[in-house]
């Protein structure tokens, strides 16, 4: 071979190496696609579900609006005063969550709306120390929370973000170390919050 041959052989092969990871990127993503979900929990269009005025009042009296712990992200349950055993879960499940995140645990809320005006047991308050206590409309937590046909909006876990838009929902008794991987991922995708 010729010096100019080689030279061009060689030039070639340079091109070839660096444009090969750029080749094997396109061929995955539009030829084998990747599939499946990455999330547990049901997405939901975030522009359709913003705070809306609950007129809430919190536990002890004196008003207080969901929207005001805008900047965070929310961990949001619905149960009834009486709270029975799921509901007990998603509040232990959330306290436990929040505190997986570690150093980020900060940037969570956990918000429980109470949609009647029973008493609470002391000891839920105690117990769940940092729980925002909220008691809301019924029929206005019926116009803004979605459900899946035929269920009910009590006794799960909803999520909203720290614009104010309520975007994931989880199912009633939800696995606690797949909405943990949810969080982890929203918490280190998210530069606000």
């Amino acid at each position: 071979m010729k010096q100019g041959e080689n030279g061009r052989w060689k030039l070639f092969l340079v091109l070839a190496i660096c444009a090969a990871p750029l080749v094997f990127s396109y061929i995955t993503y539009y030829v084998i696609k990747p599939s499946g979900r990455t999330n547990y929990g049901t997405l939901l269009d975030p522009r359709l579900y913003p705070i809306p005025v609950l007129s809430s009042v919190v536990q002890g009296g004196g008003a207080e609006e969901l929207s005001a712990y805008k900047g965070r992200w929310i961990m949001l349950q619905v149960s009834a005063s009486a709270c029975e055993l799921a509901c007990k879960t998603n509040l232990y499940n959330a306290r436990q969550l929040r505190l997986a995140q570690g150093k980020d645990m900060d940037r969570i809320e956990r918000v429980w709306l109470i949609p009647d005006q029973q008493p609470l047991e002391t000891r839920l308050l105690r117990e769940y120390d940092g729980v925002h206590f909220l008691r809301a409309d019924v029929k206005k937590l019926a116009a803004w929370l979605p459900v899946e046909p035929g269920g009910s909006m009590e006794d799960r876990l909803y999520l909203i973000d720290p614009l104010g838009n309520l975007m994931m929902r989880y199912p009633v008794d939800a696995d606690p170390n797949k909405i943990k991987k949810d969080l982890i991922k929203l918490l280190k995708a998210s530069a606000i919050g």
